[in-house]
């Protein structure tokens, strides 16, 4: 059996340096860049940005903490994702093609989603507000499984690491907009109380109509992947075959995705499962505690919002184009390992900022190399999971292994206030360090057992 993985190369085989770089301007690229904004808008939206609106408004925080199980829409992306792979949307999809039609209807749906979060005012109930909110995540997590599809189909193997370094790109781009701008466009749209507010209450000084401002440039600034999707071409239709009954269509549909991945992969499915669901572990366990972290280390929002906001996600657009370039020339699984090995590293840097106190510029060290880490693990994993997928189920496929990145790790999390409430940041950042262990085994497992991916993979 060989030992070259999915997507690996040798560096005998790779590109030119010169040509690595010159993907980035292609026409595929530029156009993950800007969906990938449209995709990375609506996550802060109905998860960080609205647990700051929410508590400014007055809601406890048991409240903002059960409220934030409307991103398990995420988790859970891979049950509808079979439709979105293969039903057809009559007037959108005549009109668009299959994943034009699924990505301008998800977009259609985060947009209104928004606008109804917008008007909706969660001191005069949550009930609007929580169902226009998992609108908005379930017309999300819709548009990721259609634009993951869109993205494998539409450039060959070698250049998916740059496609995903581009959507990563853009992705973050959006969440300094959707994080910081949204904070920004709230505080410009307020009113002047009529006597200057200090201390607290200024803190809890909740303008509805500022805010509706916010959510309504949020929901316009979804008109970058609206265009984007109008303007771009489709993907090379594949042929299907035409099922001969209902049953036969829900067996294609529902069944054969995932049994033709069992089909390639046999017993080393459930490696590269394992691996797929506990590879991000480190970062997600460790950041649902960040910003709380930052508030009882006594920084302020500002310094949060500069920081972790903009510098902070500037840093991944860097990790993003690094790990995209280093994919190319080295192979994603030699990438894959130094991500693993750089995120479990940096949740060590924030035990050592917790013994610092309110330190400016050891935030600023710490959160810049913990997100050069993450960009750099990112782009390589999405290049790692593109390469597993089938082109015929490439919707589904690649929705299934997105989902069970998430379902574990964000499990795990939700016990993470209450380990840091029995044994300190400092203890909880070197556990979630201690998370990273398994997964350079199965990175180191996967690389010597996983064979080339089959022909049929791609096309």
């Amino acid at each position: 059996m060989s030992s070259v993985p999915p997507a690996e190369s040798t560096a005998a085989g790779s590109p030119p340096w010169r040509d690595a770089l010159k993907v980035y301007l292609e026409p595929a690229t530029l156009r993950m860049l800007a969906l990938g904004f449209s995709a990375g808008l609506p996550l802060l939206l109905v998860l960080g940005t609205l647990s700051f609106r929410l508590r400014e408004a007055g809601i406890d925080r048991a409240t903002i903490g059960y409220l934030s199980w409307v991103g398990l829409a995420y988790g859970f992306k891979w049950v509808w994702a079979p439709l979105v792979d293969r039903l057809p949307l009559p007037p959108l999809t005549t009109l668009l093609g299959r994943r034009r039609g699924w990505l301008l209807l998800a977009q259609g749906m985060v947009i209104a989603g928004l606008v109804g979060m917008a008007v909706n005012d969660p001191r005069q109930g949550l009930v609007p507000m929580v169902w226009c909110a998992l609108l908005v995540a379930f017309g999300s997590a819709t548009q990721d499984i259609a634009l993951d599809a869109f993205r494998i189909e539409s450039a060959e193997t070698r250049k998916q690491a740059a496609l995903a370094a581009a959507y990563q790109t853009g992705y973050r781009l959006a969440m300094i907009w959707a994080g910081a701008g949204v904070l920004w466009v709230a505080a410009w749209a307020e009113v002047a109380p009529d006597a200057p507010a200090v201390g607290a209450a200024a803190g809890a000084a909740y303008q509805n109509g500022a805010w509706k401002t916010a959510y309504l440039v949020m929901a316009g600034s979804m008109l970058v992947g609206v265009l984007t999707v109008l303007l771009s071409p489709e993907p090379a239709k594949r042929s299907l075959s035409a099922p001969r009954n209902a049953a036969e269509w829900l067996r294609d549909v529902l069944v054969e995705p995932f049994a033709d991945f069992i089909r390639r992969y046999k017993w080393q499915a459930v490696l590269i499962l394992s691996l797929i669901a506990i590879y991000r572990i480190s970062d997600v366990v460790m950041g649902i505690m960040a910003n709380p972290f930052y508030v009882d280390m006594g920084f302020t929002k500002d310094e949060v919002a500069t920081v972790s906001k903009i510098y902070g996600v500037v840093m991944t657009l860097v990790g993003a184009f690094v790990g995209g370039v280093l994919s190319m020339r080295l192979g994603v699984m030699r990438v894959l390992m130094l991500g693993a090995v750089l995120s479990a590293a940096s949740n060590l840097l924030f035990a050592w900022l917790a013994s610092r106190g309110h330190d400016l510029t050891a935030l600023i060290a710490v959160v810049s190399a913990d997100n050069l880490a993450g960009g750099i693990a990112s782009a390589a994993f999405i290049a790692y999971l593109s390469s597993l997928t089938n082109i015929s189920y490439s919707a589904t496929q690649y929705a299934l292994f997105s989902s069970l990145m998430l379902l574990l790790p964000k499990f795990i999390a939700g016990y993470s206030g209450v380990f840091v409430d029995a044994y300190g940041y400092s203890t909880f950042f070197y556990a979630t360090a201690l998370l990273g262990v398994p997964v350079l085994v199965l990175v180191a497992l996967a690389s010597r057992t996983l064979a080339a991916r089959p022909d049929s993979g791609k096309s």
